[in-house]
């Protein structure tokens, strides 16, 4: 790539983290209205997983913001259906809601993710609890932080750089589902020397490896590919691997259907057990 072009592609990422960190916001702000009201309608898609109005509500808001500033990327949305026949080298993946279940049992595990795939790699990403306060995201160069609230849609707060800590193989932190958690799941973590296990759920879970509070997540699971990139932009941009859970290849992006096999993230210095 030559120098202009370089400084091209800078620059719209750094534009990019701005509109993807407010569009996050947006979001968060019109979730947690709805989230805070003593009662909300709770229906039931296809593939009997649950729809909130805040699901809807914050999908309008990514889907409108994306569309409106990058109309040349392709876009893939979990609440539009007809976009997951879209096909793309280079697109944006939402999870409006990541966490609905959380959301409607009033726990507070639920994120806003937004992630940009370029050839079958999330590069960026943002990740947002608003319920829990935390945040966290991509920078331009790939790097990962998490901000520090309070946040404001006019200007960014303090960031804490996000590295993962080096794990000590006699004792590794595990992080498991909070609603998906199951017997496969436990087996295959018995095969470790564990710690210590934490429970979260939605696209937290890569946030906590990013942040160096876990070492390891293991998805024996169905899962699809907006439940997971904005948190693997994350985990990568701060040193941190998402694998195939058979293969040890690593995960890709924009496969047909948005479908994830079982997966792993982790640590590179987690040595597996094989399967």
């Amino acid at each position: 790539m030559n120098r202009a072009l370089h400084w091209q592609k800078g620059m719209e990422m750094t534009d990019m983290q701005g509109v993807l960190r407010g569009l996050a916001l947006e979001a968060g702000a019109a979730i947690m209205e709805i989230y805070q009201r003593p009662d909300f309608e709770v229906r039931t898609k296809s593939d009997a997983s649950p729809l909130t109005e805040a699901d809807e509500a914050a999908d309008r808001i990514i889907s409108a913001g994306l569309r409106a500033r990058f109309p040349e990327i392709a876009l893939v949305t979990e609440e539009q259906v007809e976009s997951h026949a879209l096909q793309a080298m280079r697109f944006f993946i939402v999870d409006p809601l990541d966490g609905t279940k959380e959301f409607v049992q009033r726990r507070g595990d639920f994120t806003v993710n937004i992630a940009l795939v370029e050839d079958g790699v999330p590069v960026q990403g943002v990740v947002y609890a608003p319920a829990k306060g935390r945040m966290f995201y991509t920078r331009a160069d790939g790097s990962a932080v998490e901000e520090q609230g309070p946040f404001t849609s006019a200007q960014p707060g303090a960031v804490t750089p996000l590295v993962m800590r080096a794990p000590d193989p006699e004792a590794l932190v595990v992080v498991a589902s909070k609603s998906h958690r199951d017997a496969a799941t436990d087996t295959y973590i018995a095969r470790y020397k564990v710690a210590d296990m934490r429970s979260a759920g939605s696209s937290l879970k890569f946030c906590l490896l990013a942040a160096g509070e876990a070492d390891f997540y293991p998805r024996l699971g169905r899962t699809m590919e907006w439940d997971t990139a904005a948190g693997h932009a994350v985990l990568r941009g701060a040193g941190g691997e998402v694998l195939d859970f058979h293969t040890h290849a690593p995960l890709r992006y924009g496969k047909p259907g948005y479908a994830n096999p079982f997966f792993i993230a982790r640590h590179p210095a987690v040595v597996l057990v094989q399967d």
